[in-house]
């Protein structure tokens, strides 16, 4: 079941940081310079990917997407290799199966002035053969979701992940609730979600530890 999520960093503060989720931070840093990076990194690491053989990048995003960024002229689609041991923390922190280790997400640009700047990013993950896009912001250095998006799927529902993190259980009859979605369905766009949150916290989030 292959999973893809939407993003929203930037405009709403990209989430993005150099250090796999839950580890102990290797360098101390302020506030103010920890969210200054994580609002740079994903186009930061856009830009050097050609260089630095990292996050490789193209043109273009899914329709999906482009309606969550109606002011965007531009997007780029960012893949990022998962490494190998933090599948395997991720997996057996959220109790599932992580769909592909490149990892999509896509990042929306405008032009204003004469500059580009990016506007916000999302992941899209498949759940029951639906596209459900995930929305992210930066809260305190990590990726946390502003919003989720799928055509079909009722709102109250998707409403209720808005403002969750990699620290929430998204357990269906604790914090999330069926809200007119059948509990299989419910039980497996909320396994999408966390797997797709955990992972940009693997991936882009600030180093904290418990």
């Amino acid at each position: 079941m292959k999973k893809i999520t939407v993003l929203t960093i930037a405009g709403l503060s990209l989430v993005i940081g150099s250090a796999a989720a839950c580890s102990p931070a290797s360098n101390t840093t302020t506030t103010t310079n920890a969210n200054r990076a994580t609002n740079n990194a994903l186009n930061t690491t856009a830009a050097n990917s050609a260089t630095t053989g990292g996050a490789k990048t193209e043109e273009d995003a899914p329709a999906s997407v482009k309606a969550a960024f109606p002011d965007a002229q531009s997007f780029t689609t960012q893949h990022k290799d998962i490494p190998k041991d933090a599948i395997a923390t991720i997996e057996k922190d959220t109790g599932g199966k992580v769909p592909d280790t490149d990892h999509h997400s896509y990042l929306a640009f405008s032009t204003t002035g004469g500059a580009r700047k990016q506007i916000g990013a999302a992941t899209v993950v498949k759940s029951d053969g639906k596209d459900i896009v995930i929305i992210y912001e930066n809260k305190n250095g990590s990726p946390a979701i502003k919003e989720v998006r799928s055509e079909g799927v009722p709102a109250p529902f998707l409403a209720q992940f808005a403002g969750k993190g990699h620290d929430d259980k998204f357990a269906v009859g604790g914090d999330i609730k069926a809200n007119g979605v059948d509990d299989a369905t419910a039980k497996a766009i909320a396994q999408a979600v966390r797997i797709d949150s955990t992972t940009m916290q693997t991936l882009y989030g600030a180093a904290h530890s418990h």
